[in-house]
C-alpha cells in the first residue's frame, strides 16, 4: 500500500501521490459501473456507446485482424509507437537544448521565441496541409507533424526550468573555477531537470493527440488510422476500443515518467 504523505505549506495540506490512489480506483469503478448500467438499461443506443462486452469483442477481433483493413491490432500499435516515439525523442534531443539556450542567452531567446510562440497555439490540422506540400505523404510528414506538436512544450518547459536556478548556485560554481559551459551542464541543467521531465510528460500527450491527424496522411496502419477507418463505417465499438488502447499506452508512459522523476529528481516537491 502506498504511503500517504501530506505536506503542510502555509497552512494548506498538500496530499502526496499515495493519498489519491484509492480515490482514483473508486472513480474508475464508478465510471465503469455507470457505463455498464447505461448501456444495458438502454439509456444510450449502441451506435453512440456500445456495451463493455462489445468493446471487449472488438478488441479480440482486432487482435485477430478481423476488422476493416485486415491488419491486426499489434501491427497498428507498433506503427503508432514508432511514429510517436521517433518524433518524441527527436523533439527531446532538439527542444531541450533550445529551451536551455533560450533561458541562458538573450540572443537565443530573441531568435527562437517568436517562431515558437507563433506556432505553439496552432492546432496541428492547421499546418498539416503545408507539411504535406513540403514533405509529401510518406512517414517523414507524419513524424514531422508529431515532432512539431512535441517541440514547443518541451522547449518552453526547459526555458522555464532554467529560471529555477538561483544566482547563488551560479556564483558558487563560478567561484570554484567553473567555466560557462560547466555551469550550464553541471548547475543549470540539473536544476532545470524537474521542469524538463514535466515538459516531457506534457509533450508525449500532445504527441498522442496529434497521432490521429498525422495518420490521416495516406496511412494504411496505425491506431489513429484504425479509429478513423472505423468511424467511416460507424463502428463505434472499434473507435472506443482504439481510444482506450491509445489512452492506456499514454498512461503507462506517464507512469514510467513519474518513476523516472523519482529516480532522477528525488528532491522535487520536498521542502
Amino acid at each position: 500500500m502506498a504511503k500517504d504523505t501530506v505536506k503542510t505549506v502555509k497552512g494548506y495540506s498538500i496530499p502526496g501521490e499515495g493519498s489519491s490512489v484509492l480515490i482514483s480506483v473508486v472513480t474508475v469503478i464508478a465510471l465503469f459501473t455507470l457505463w455498464w448500467t447505461a448501456t444495458h438499461m438502454g439509456w444510450i443506443r449502441d451506435l453512440f456507446l456500445p456495451t463493455p462486452e462489445k468493446i471487449a469483442s472488438a478488441f479480440m477481433a482486432a487482435m485477430r485482424g478481423d476488422i476493416q483493413g485486415g491488419k491486426a491490432l499489434p501491427e497498428h500499435l507498433l506503427w503508432s509507437l514508432i511514429r510517436v516515439f521517433s518524433a518524441f525523442f527527436l523533439a527531446v534531443l532538439t527542444a531541450v537544448p533550445v529551451g536551455i539556450a533560450m533561458g541562458v542567452s538573450r540572443t537565443m531567446r530573441g531568435v527562437f521565441d517568436p517562431p515558437i510562440e507563433f506556432y505553439r497555439p496552432l492546432p496541428p490540422l492547421a499546418y498539416l496541409p503545408l507539411i504535406v506540400i513540403w514533405f509529401g505523404i510518406d512517414e517523414s510528414a507524419k513524424i514531422i507533424l508529431i515532432f512539431l506538436a512535441c517541440f514547443a512544450p518541451l522547449a518552453m518547459a526547459a526555458r522555464a526550468g532554467v529560471r529555477s536556478v538561483t544566482i547563488e548556485q551560479i556564483n558558487a560554481a563560478y567561484s570554484m573555477g567553473a567555466s560557462k559551459w560547466q555551469v550550464v551542464w553541471h548547475v543549470i541543467t540539473p536544476a532545470a531537470l524537474p521542469e524538463i521531465l514535466t515538459g516531457m510528460r506534457i509533450a508525449i500527450g500532445f504527441g498522442w493527440t496529434t497521432l490521429v491527424a498525422a495518420e490521416m496522411v495516406a496511412a494504411t496502419e496505425g491506431l489513429g488510422q484504425m479509429v478513423l477507418n472505423a468511424s467511416n463505417f460507424l463502428r463505434t465499438d472499434i473507435v472506443i476500443m482504439g481510444i482506450i488502447v491509445i489512452g492506456l499506452v499514454a498512461y503507462l508512459f506517464d507512469l514510467l515518467m513519474r518513476k523516472l522523476e523519482q529516480i532522477l529528481v528525488p528532491w522535487k516537491g520536498r521542502a
